[in-house]
C-alpha cells in the first residue's frame, strides 16, 4: 500500500512571524497523523524557522527548488547541501512556474533531480502540460518527454525518493480542476510510464500526486481514483483550516446521474 501524500506549496506567500505561526497550527491539528505523510513548503527564508517548529512533529519541510550544483559562483541560487542542512526533507523540482516562468529545462530539471537525491533530499517531481498542449493532442507526449528526462540516470533504489507530481498547467491557480477521471487517467498513463522505465514493483511503489486547485471539496474524490495518492495544494494550503482538512480527507465516490 502507497503511503497517501499530502504536500503545501505556499509559493511566494508569508514572513518567518506568519510561517512559524501557520505551521504552529498545522503542527497542532495535524502535526501527530501517521496514515499521511504531510509536506509543507515554504520560502526560502523561512525553512529554519519551520523547521524548528516541525521538529517535534509529523510534519516534513520541503524547499520550493534548488540549483544543480553543491556550491560555487552561483549567485541567487541556493543548493540542495544547504537545503538538507537547514532541515529539509523533501524538495519540489520542475514546478509549471519554474519551467513557464523561469524557462527551466527538461535536462536541467533532470540536474536538480540527481543533486538533491545525491544531498539526501526526496524529491517532488512536478509534470503537466498546458491546456493547448491537450487540446491538440500532445498530452501524453508530452507527459512522457517530462518523465523520461526528469528521472534520466535515476536508479530504481533512488525512485524509493521520488514522488511524482501531475499539475495540468491549466488547472494551477485558476480555480479549475481537472476531473478526477482526467486525472486518473493521467496517472495511470505516469504509473505505466515507471512500469516500463522500472519494473511493476516501482511503479506499484511509486506515489503519484495531483496538484491545480486543489480543495477540501474535492481531495475526497480525487484521492478515491486508484493511482491518485495525494495532492500538491497551492493556494488552500495557505489557510490551516483548508489545509487540515485536506489532510484529513475522506474519500468520496462521484456520483453518476
Amino acid at each position: 500500500m502507497r503511503k497517501p501524500f499530502i504536500a503545501g506549496n505556499w509559493k511566494l506567500h508569508n514572513t518567518i512571524a506568519e510561517a512559524r505561526a501557520l505551521a504552529g497550527s498545522l503542527c497542532t491539528s495535524v502535526g501527530n497523523k501517521e496514515d499521511v505523510e504531510i509536506v509543507i513548503a515554504p520560502v526560502f527564508t523561512a525553512l529554519a524557522a519551520v523547521s524548528a517548529v516541525c521538529a517535534d512533529s509529523n510534519i516534513k519541510v520541503a524547499a520550493q527548488n534548488c540549483h544543480c550544483i553543491d556550491s560555487g559562483a552561483f549567485t541567487g541560487e541556493v543548493s540542495a547541501p544547504l537545503l538538507a542542512d537547514v532541515g529539509c526533507k523533501y524538495v519540489i523540482i520542475g514546478h509549471s512556474e519554474r519551467r513557464q516562468l523561469f524557462r527551466e529545462s527538461n535536462d536541467f530539471i533532470n540536474a536538480k533531480v540527481f543533486a538533491a537525491l545525491k544531498a539526501g533530499l526526496s524529491v517532488i517531481v512536478c509534470v503537466g502540460e498546458t491546456l493547448e498542449q491537450r487540446e491538440d493532442g500532445s498530452l501524453f507526449d508530452v507527459i512522457s518527454a517530462q518523465v523520461n528526462s526528469a528521472l534520466n540516470e535515476i536508479s530504481t533504489a533512488q525512485m524509493e525518493q521520488v514522488v511524482i507530481a501531475y499539475e495540468p498547467v491549466w488547472a494551477i491557480g485558476t480555480g479549475k480542476t481537472a476531473s478526477s477521471d482526467e486525472a486518473e487517467e493521467v496517472h495511470a498513463f505516469i504509473r505505466g510510464l515507471l512500469g516500463g522505465r522500472y519494473c511493476a514493483a516501482v511503479a506499484a511503489a511509486t506515489r503519484i500526486i495531483y496538484g491545480g486547485s486543489v480543495k477540501p471539496d474535492n481531495i475526497g474524490e480525487l484521492m478515491a481514483q486508484e493511482n491518485i495518492d495525494g495532492a500538491l495544494v497551492g493556494g488552500a494550503s495557505l489557510k490551516a483550516d483548508d489545509f487540515s482538512a485536506i489532510v484529513n480527507y475522506t474519500k468520496t465516490l462521484k456520483v453518476v446521474s
